[in-house]
C-alpha cells in the first residue's frame, strides 16, 4: 500500500503537528492586548483541530505499516517548526503562525505525492483534507494581517 518514503514524510507531519499543536496551546494562553478575544478562540479552535489531524496521522502511519513518532523527544527531534518562547505581539503570533502552516502546507503537498506515486490513495486523500483547511485558515490569517 504504502512505502517507507510516505512513511517517513508522514511521521515528519507527525512531528510538525504535534510542535504546532502546542505551540497553539501556548499562543492561546499568551495572547494579550486588544486582539485577545479573537485571537484566544481562533487558537484553541486550531489547537483543537490540529489535536483531531495529529491522531489521524499517527493511525495512518499504523494503518500502512509504519510506527509512528510516540515521544516528545522524538517529536522535537523529527520537527522542523520551533517551539513557542512566550510573549509576543498578535501580529508576531499570526506572523509564526503563518510561516509555520505555509511549512506544514508544503510537507504535506510532498506527502501527498509520494503517497500517489505509491498508489496509496488513502494517505493522499487524508492529506487532501488537511491541506484544504490548512489552505482556508492561511487564507483567513493572511487577510487578518491587511488590517
Amino acid at each position: 500500500m504504502s512505502n517507507e518514503k510516505t512513511i517517513n514524510a508522514l511521521n515528519g507531519l507527525l512531528a510538525d503537528a504535534t510542535v504546532l499543536y502546542q505551540k497553539l496551546r501556548a499562543m492561546h494562553w499568551y495572547v494579550a492586548g486588544r486582539e485577545f478575544f479573537v485571537l484566544h478562540e481562533k487558537f484553541e479552535e486550531l489547537y483543537d483541530a490540529w489535536a483531531e489531524h495529529i491522531d489521524a496521522i499517527a493511525e495512518r502511519i499504523l494503518t500502512v505499516g509504519g510506527e509512528p513518532l510516540a515521544t516528545l523527544a522524538a517529536m522535537l527531534e523529527h520537527s522542523k517548526i520551533r517551539e513557542f518562547g512566550g510573549s509576543a505581539s498578535a501580529d508576531e503570533l499570526i506572523a509564526t503562525l503563518t510561516s509555520d502552516l505555509e511549512h506544514l502546507l508544503a510537507d504535506a503537498r510532498g506527502a501527498i505525492a509520494l503517497a500517489e506515486q505509491a498508489g496509496d490513495r488513502g494517505t493522499a486523500n487524508l492529506l487532501d483534507g488537511i491541506c484544504d483547511e490548512q489552505e482556508k485558515t492561511l487564507w483567513m490569517l493572511r487577510a487578518w494581517s491587511k488590517r
